[in-house]
């Protein structure tokens, strides 16, 4: 799939995001769970998977700094929208940086993305990514997020994890069945992308 460019995206902020992920990692290492942004690599097989070209609305769980946002951005038509949720506060002004016109940053829990979703007048998503590494909390958190998205998602919809263990792989098997499974080995450290659609 060709990524598109859109004139709306600004340039980076002037603080360094891998510097800021750091950081995230280190004040809250359960929430970050990584202590490097994702790779570029990484970043085109999410994309890839989710299958944004016709996306009109995807959502976005866990963007931290704003790299595979950016990617999504670049890969989603000019008049689709992007609802961002992020619990850590410390990585909101890069993501509000960023700058463009299509994109909306939520400051609030996954788990809560029904109430968000109405919050800003949207409807059904196409597609909800995920990078929150559900192998660091509680599985009764993990469940409810995932419970979330599926009540969200239309038939046909689809739900994209990348995770370093394979915790999501058993929540989401309760709730949407068997996930299609692929490896990135091009990231520190190597990742599983996981993709369900949602069963009419």
């Amino acid at each position: 799939m060709q990524l598109q460019n859109h004139p709306q995206a600004a340039p980076r902020p002037s603080r360094d995001p891998r510097l800021l992920f750091f950081q995230g990692f280190l004040k809250r290492p359960a929430m970050v769970g990584s202590v490097i942004p994702s790779s570029r690599y990484l970043e085109r097989r999410v994309v890839r998977e989710a299958r944004l070209a016709t996306a009109r609305l995807a959502v976005e769980l866990g963007p931290g700094t704003g790299g595979t946002t950016r990617a999504i951005l670049r890969a989603l038509p000019a008049d689709a929208k992007l609802l961002t949720i992020e619990i850590n506060p410390d990585f909101l002004p890069t993501l509000r940086a960023i700058g463009d016109a299509r994109l909306l940053v939520h400051e609030g829990s996954a788990a809560d993305l029904g109430a968000i979703l109405a919050q800003h007048g949207l409807g059904r998503p196409d597609v909800v990514l995920s990078g929150i590494p559900f192998s660091t909390m509680k599985p009764e958190l993990g469940r409810a997020i995932v419970r979330a998205v599926s009540d969200a998602l239309p038939p046909g919809g689809r739900f994209v994890a990348y995770q370093v263990r394979d915790r999501v792989e058993k929540l989401g098997r309760e709730v949407f069945g068997p996930a299609a499974v692929q490896l990135e080995l091009r990231n520190v450290p190597p990742m599983r992308v996981y993709r369900w659609e949602k069963r009419g």
